[in-house]
């Protein structure tokens, strides 16, 4: 091999090293930038991620939401508020206390629950119906604001509407266990529905159930109830004052009832 072809040679490789080495460096190049984007994307994604959780974390829940509400009486109720739910129009008032989730409220109201509304409804005493969420408090959950809201729905029907759900709310059929929140879904509520005849397929009810049209309005008598220092339920007081519910037949009694 001469000299001149040797050398030829040799500068034919430093080419070929040469481009391998600018491919390589593009390569590098290429693969850096994509590094890069790939670590933005990332930090955005957690970015993201952390702001929707700060979002969902610091969003009201549905009651909390519920207190910016406009207030939205029902038909058939009375006072500023709406809070007043009166039945009847006897000299004698029978204010009855009660937290729908509550055990021992299911049971007087399937002992003695409608001999009172009846009375009511012959006029032989005024009923008025106050409504907690005690047991909300206590074990958590929303059931006893929700029954109170779509009660609400059920009182804008007709107060015979609202009798009748109420009774089938607190039924031995319907009435769950104390720590069974049941209450807290919608669809559980329009199953008790059912039951009534004014309720059942009742489209105006059902979509005031489904959007909370009341819930203000819940809130509301739950502070009403409050602010009548009830320490448990049921509560019965007749005329203003607390009866025992040992006593509580003879004193219907002596008002004609029972």
């Amino acid at each position: 091999m001469s000299a001149r072809n040797s050398q030829a040679n040799k500068a034919a490789a430093r080419e070929r090293l040469r481009q391998e080495r600018e491919r390589q460096a593009k390569r590098d190049k290429v693969r850096r930038q994509l590094i890069v984007a790939g670590s933005t994307v990332a930090v955005l994604a957690l970015a993201g991620g952390i702001g929707y959780a700060v979002v969902q974390a610091t969003k009201p829940g549905a009651w909390e939401a519920a207190k910016d509400k406009e207030l939205v009486k029902p038909a058939n109720s009375e006072g500023d508020k709406g809070t007043t739910i009166k039945i009847g129009s006897g000299k004698s008032v029978v204010d009855v206390y009660e937290d729908l989730r509550c055990p021992a409220c299911a049971a007087f109201e399937q002992s003695t629950g409608e001999t009172i509304k009846k009375a009511a409804g012959d006029d032989k005493i005024t009923l008025k119906v106050h409504l907690g969420d005690i047991i909300d408090g206590n074990l958590g959950g929303s059931g006893s604001k929700n029954a109170i809201s779509a009660l609400g729905a059920a009182l804008n029907v007709s107060t015979d509407a609202f009798l009748e759900y109420h009774s089938q709310l607190y039924s031995a059929k319907h009435h769950p266990a104390e720590t069974a929140d049941e209450f807290a879904e919608d669809s559980y509520l329009l199953d008790v529905a059912k039951d009534v005849d004014a309720l059942k397929g009742n489209a105006s009810f059902k979509d005031a159930v489904e959007k909370g049209t009341y819930d203000k309005w819940a809130l509301e008598m739950i502070d009403d109830f409050k602010n009548s220092e009830i320490r448990g339920t049921p509560t019965i007081r007749i005329d203003g004052k607390d009866v025992d519910q040992r006593a509580l037949p003879a004193e219907l009694k002596k008002l004609g009832v029972g």
